[in-house]
This record gives structure tokens, C-alpha cells and sequence, in this order.
């Protein structure tokens, strides 16, 4: 399937409001939903929606073999075994589950990185001794000073795989490489930006990653679902964060007996509906060649830098090349600290979804563009026509208010 055919494939870019047909630019966010994932969650529901590794029935047992190969369709898609993925909640409670299953200790160095989402920035600190590494003046990754903070012989390095704010992708297989070799740091990388792409899928078995976190709905997924990938002597070695029905084998009146991974992390009934979603996701992603997604990527990247640069009233956020960059743009108008009203007209006169705000990045926000900043962020149902066109709308506003 190629990426320009597969517009029609998502339902909500046929709505119009106000007879504006819609723009969508927040999918860094969450991305849209295909006809397929609908219609995976729609089929649950009215052919089975019955609890999943409980009951010894047909409907049951039929709802079970689906959850779980959904489960090894995403460990065949990272190059893992099925035992090593983990359901969980999305992104943020896989790594929460990881920074407080690992029993650190607050004087304990973990190295983190200036441009990380609060979610791969925050359990950490609530853990531990957190050293961010700064960002270069091209507003990529300072290399030179991670590989410093290494001499502190972290007990683990937390890694971006492509910043939500910059969409800048690190080169995580060098940096993973020099972690293990300079202090055998325990590697989390937090891959909710670059999981959705195909050309930026990773193979755990060829990287030394020990943790890798994604969400379904930043994929074609729904939300409420995503994964923690873990090696299995890692997951071992990791104590639950939740406790409950389905993560244990037995228990009597002095003790009880944890499951097996990776069902020992997975208390409760599951989001079933959601998790055969996911599949749907994955399998419609696993259509679009490699190359397909790479090409798309660099001529929406190349749209958003080009934009920005071309207007003095526009600073960007992160490296001015197409190079290892996803499709996103975070900018500031200068002169304008608020940005809420800009983003209200983007939607209501020109159909243009966009988001401001610190996109839970506050750190290297604040630190780069010195505020709340104006952030668009493109995917596999984009064009760059659409990125002129936001770009034309945000000339008009800005004259308008004479800015």
C-alpha cells in the first residue's frame, strides 16, 4: 500500500466543520484511526467482548488466542520474544513500571536527556539522582556531554528515540553502545515518537536495549493501550507495580505465587477491545514500505523546516535539517506569549488542528524558546500541501493581529 492512497483509510478526514474540510496536525499527540483498528474493536464487541485467560469456554478461549497474538505479532515487529512484551496502560506506565520495579536508590545516577517527555523524565526522579544531558547549538542531542555524564557510571540511561518537541532521533544504538561500555548501565528508551514510523522500527536483538516503551495511540491505536518490551532476565528481575486478579498463580491465607512473565505485569482484565486494535494498527503499518515512510517523513520535514525559516516572525525548536528528523515543528511567534487564541482561529476559520502549550516538555521548552510554543506535527495521512496551507493560514492571523 502506498502512503499516498491511504487518505481514505481515516474516517475523520472526510468530516467538515463549519465547510472546512480538516487539517489535522497534532498526531505526535494522537494519531488518527483507520477504518480497520474501528472495525477491529467494533467486531470485539459485537461478535465476543467476553474476559480473556478466565474462563475455559469457546468465546473466552476464541478471545484469548487474539489478545495473544497480538502480543507476538509486536514481538515479532522489535525482534523479541513473546514472554518479553508487556501490556500495559501506553508509554507512561510502561516506564513508570520499569523506574520503580528496579529498586533503586536516590543517591543511585540515572542520565536523562534535556528533551525528554515528563514521562521518561519524572519517575525517574522520583527515584533517583537524574542528570540531564544539554541539548548542542543545533538543538540535537550534545553528545559530547552525555558521553561525560557516562564517567558517572549511571545505573541507567533513559533514552529518546525522537523527541516530541524537536523531532529530533537520536542515534540510541550508538548511545546504547557506549552506556553498556562505559559503566553496563541498565538502556530504557522511551519510542513513543518513533514506533509509529516503519523506517525507524527498532530490533531489540541487534541493540543492547534492556527497556523499550510505546503507546498504541500515537500508532493508528487506540488509546489506553501500549508496551513494554523487556529482556527477559530484566523482566526477572522486575517487581510489579500493580498487584491482583491474573498476575498470580495462587494464593492462600500466608502467601501467594506470582505468574510467570510477562503475565506477572499485567494485573486485572485487560483493555481487550483496545490491545486487538493495536494488532489491526500494526498490521495496516506493516503495509507501508520502509522507504515509503522515510521519503514521506523528509518531504513533510523538509515543509515544516522550510516554513519557518522562510518567516522572521517564526523561530523553531530543534536541528534545521531533514536529516534524523521526524515531521514536527515547534514554534514560537515572536511577539505573542499566548498562543491559545492563535491555535482557537487555526481550528474554527481554517478547519487546522494544532496544539500549544509545553507538550510535556517543559524543561527544554522553556530553556529553547524561553515559553509556550505552537506545535504541528504530521503522519503518514499528511501532505505537504496541507503544511503550506497552515503555514499561509498563520500569515494571515499574524497580520490580522498585527503581530
Amino acid at each position: 500500500m502506498g502512503i499516498a492512497e491511504c487518505r481514505a483509510d481515516f474516517p475523520v478526514l472526510a468530516r467538515k466543520i463549519d465547510g472546512q474540510s480538516i487539517t489535522y496536525l497534532d498526531s505526535a499527540a494522537t494519531s488518527l484511526k483507520p477504518h480497520s483498528v474501528i472495525d477491529a474493536i467494533s467486531e470485539y464487541y459485537s461478535q465476543n467482548g467476553v474476559n480473556i485467560h478466565r474462563g475455559k469456554y469457546y468465546l473466552s478461549e476464541e478471545a484469548s488466542d487474539a489478545y495473544e497474538r497480538v502480543r507476538y505479532s509486536i514481538a515479532q515487529y522489535l525482534g523479541a520474544y513473546g514472554n518479553e512484551i508487556v501490556f500495559t496502560k501506553g508509554t507512561t506506565e510502561a516506564l513508570n513500571l520499569v523506574a520503580q520495579g528496579l529498586n533503586l536508590k536516590s543517591e543511585d545516577v540515572v542520565v536523562g536527556f534535556l528533551d525528554s517527555h515528563h514521562a521518561q523524565l519524572l519517575p525517574w526522579r522520583r527515584v533517583s539522582d537524574v542528570k540531564l544531558v544539554s541539548l548542542n547549538s543545533d538543538g540535537g542531542i550534545n553528545l559530547e556531554h552525555y558521553f561525560e555524564l557516562l564517567k558517572l557510571k549511571p545505573k541507567a540511561v533513559v533514552l529518546t528515540h525522537c523527541s516530541n518537541v524537536t523531532g529530533n532521533i537520536a542515534p540510541i544504538k550508538q548511545m546504547a553502545i557506549a552506556a553498556k561500555e562505559a559503566c553496563d548501565a541498565i538502556v530504557i528508551v522511551d519510542a513513543a515518537q518513533s514506533i509509529p514510523h516503519p523506517h525507524l522500527s527498532i530490533d531489540v536483538s541487534k541493540i543492547p536495549v534492556d527497556f523499550l516503551a510505546f503507546s498504541g495511540h500515537k500508532m493508528l491505536g487506540p488509546t489506553g493501550v501500549g508496551c513494554l518490551y523487556g529482556k527477559s532476565e530484566m523482566l526477572d528481575q522486575l517487581r510489579p507495580l500493580m498487584l491482583g486478579g491474573g498476575m498470580v498463580d495462587w494464593v492462600d491465607i500466608e502467601g501467594s505465587q506470582e505468574r510467570k512473565i510477562p503475565h506477572k505485569f499485567e494485573a486485572g482484565t485487560p483493555p481487550i477491545a483496545a490491545t486487538l486494535g493495536l494488532g489491526a494498527a500494526l498490521s495496516y503499518l506493516n503495509q507501508i514500505s520502509e522507504q515509503d515512510s522515510r521519503e514521506h517523513t523528509k518531504e513533510l520535514a523538509a515543509a515544516i523546516i522550510r516554513g519557518a525559516m522562510d518567516r522572521d516572525y517564526l523561530q523553531i525548536l530543534g536541528p534545521k535539517t531533514t536529516e534524523n528528523r521526524c515531521a514536527i515543528g515547534s514554534l514560537r511567534i515572536k511577539g505573542c506569549d499566548d498562543l491559545s487564541d492563535i491555535a482557537r482561529a487555526l481550528s474554527d476559520s481554517y478547519g487546522i488542528m494544532c496544539r500549544t502549550g509545553h507538550m510535556c516538555a517543559q524543561p527544554v521548552v522553556d530553556n529553547q524558546m524561553g515559553g509556550e510554543i505552537l506545535r504541528i506535527s504530521s503522519y503518514i495521512y499528511n501532505t505537504k500541501e496541507e503544511i503550506e496551507r497552515f503555514y499561509l493560514s498563520l500569515d494571515e492571523l499574524v497580520s490580522f493581529l498585527g503581530i
